[in-house]
C-alpha cells in the first residue's frame, strides 16, 4: 500500500471511532415575501445636486432597489448610441476639396480596414504622397493638418474653426505655416509621414477623438516637433476635450500656438519639452471653472 492510501486509511479509521455530531437545531421558518415588493424611493444627497452643476459626469445619480433608474438606463443607452454613430460616420471623399483643403488619404481602403487596422492609417497612399510633393509649401516652421480620426462629426463640426484659429494664431506670432490640409481615414501618427515629406519644424495634426458617452464631436491635437517616421507618443504633446462644453476652438487655438512656440524654441517636444511659465491659460493650473450643465438626450416625463 502506497504512502498516501496508508495515511487516508488511518484517517477513515480515526474518523469511523468518533461520536456523531449531534442533530443540527431546527431552521428558524422563513415568512412567505409580500405579493409586491415596493422600491426604496430614488433620492439625491444635496452634495450630489451641488457636484452635478461643475461637472458633465454622472454624479449621485441614485438607485431604485438594486438597479438604475429607468432614466439613467436609457440616458446610458443614449449616449453610447451617439458615440457609436460619430465612429460609424465617414468623412465625404470630396469634403476637403469642397473646403478649400488638399486633400489626402492614407493607405486605409475602407472604413472598417481602419477600425481593423490602426497601422494602415498612419502613412499615406501613393497619390496623396505625390500631391503633398507637388502643392504643399515646404519648409514651414508649423504644419497644421485636419483629419477625421475616430470621429469625422468633429472634423466637419468644429474642425474648420480650430484649424483656422490655429493658423492666425501661429501667424500672429511670426510663425510660418504650412498649406492647410485635411486627411481621411487618419490616425495620429499620419502627421510623422506628412511633416517630414514638406520639412516642418512643427507638425500639428487635429482631429476627432475617440468619442465618450454623449461626446461624439471632439477634436484632439498632438503635436511632435522635427515629425518624422518612428515618432513616439513618448515624443507628442497634445490637448484634448475641444469643443463647445469643453476647450472651445478659438481657446484652445492660442493654447497650441503657445504649445507649438515652446517646442520651435526648445527645439524638443513630448516628454523632455519644459511647460514651466507657459502661459497656458487655465489649462496650466487649477482656477475655477464655471459650472456645465450635462445635456439629456432622453427623459421618462410624460409630455405636455
Amino acid at each position: 500500500m502506497s504512502f498516501t492510501r496508508a495515511v487516508m486509511a488511518a484517517l477513515q479509521e480515526r474518523l469511523a471511532g468518533m461520536d456523531p455530531l449531534p442533530p443540527p437545531p431546527p431552521l428558524p421558518e422563513v415568512p412567505f415575501p409580500p405579493s409586491r415588493v415596493f422600491p426604496t424611493p430614488k433620492r439625491r444627497s444635496p452634495y450630489a445636486d451641488a457636484a452635478a452643476r461643475h461637472t458633465t459626469a454622472l454624479v449621485g445619480i441614485g438607485h431604485v432597489g438594486t438597479r438604475y433608474a429607468t432614466d439613467v438606463v436609457l440616458q446610458f443607452q443614449a449616449e453610447l448610441a451617439v458615440a457609436h454613430a460619430a465612429v460609424g460616420t465617414e468623412l465625404p471623399e470630396d469634403w476637403a476639396e469642397k473646403n478649400g483643403l488638399l486633400p489626402l488619404h492614407s493607405r486605409v481602403s475602407s472604413h472598417r480596414q481602419f477600425l481593423l487596422r490602426p497601422d494602415l492609417g498612419r502613412r499615406l497612399d501613393a497619390p496623396s504622397l505625390a500631391r503633398l510633393g507637388e502643392k504643399a509649401r515646404k519648409g514651414v516652421d508649423i504644419q497644421p493638418i485636419l483629419a477625421d480620426g475616430l470621429s469625422a462629426v468633429a472634423c466637419m463640426g468644429s474642425g474648420l474653426a480650430l484649424l483656422n484659429h490655429f493658423t492666425r494664431e501661429c501667424e500672429a506670432r511670426g510663425y510660418s505655416v504650412g498649406t492647410p490640409m485635411c486627411a481621411r481615414y487618419a490616425r495620429v501618427w499620419l502627421e510623422d509621414e506628412i511633416g517630414e515629406t514638406v520639412g516642418a519644424k512643427v507638425a500639428a495634426i487635429l482631429l476627432g477623438e475617440r468619442p465618450g458617452l454623449g461626446t461624439g464631436d471632439g477634436l484632439s491635437a498632438y503635436l511632435v516637433y522635427s515629425p518624422k517616421i518612428g515618432r513616439t507618443d513618448g515624443d507628442r504633446n497634445m490637448m484634448s476635450n475641444i469643443h463647445q462644453r469643453g476647450a472651445p476652438p478659438e481657446q484652445a487655438a492660442r493654447r497650441l500656438a503657445v504649445l507649438a512656440g515652446a517646442m520651435l524654441d526648445q527645439k524638443t517636444s513630448g516628454v523632455p519639452l519644459n511647460l514651466a511659465g507657459l502661459d497656458l491659460g487655465d489649462a496650466g493650473g487649477g482656477g475655477y471653472r464655471a459650472p456645465q450643465a450635462r445635456v439629456r438626450l432622453v427623459s421618462t416625463e410624460a409630455s405636455k
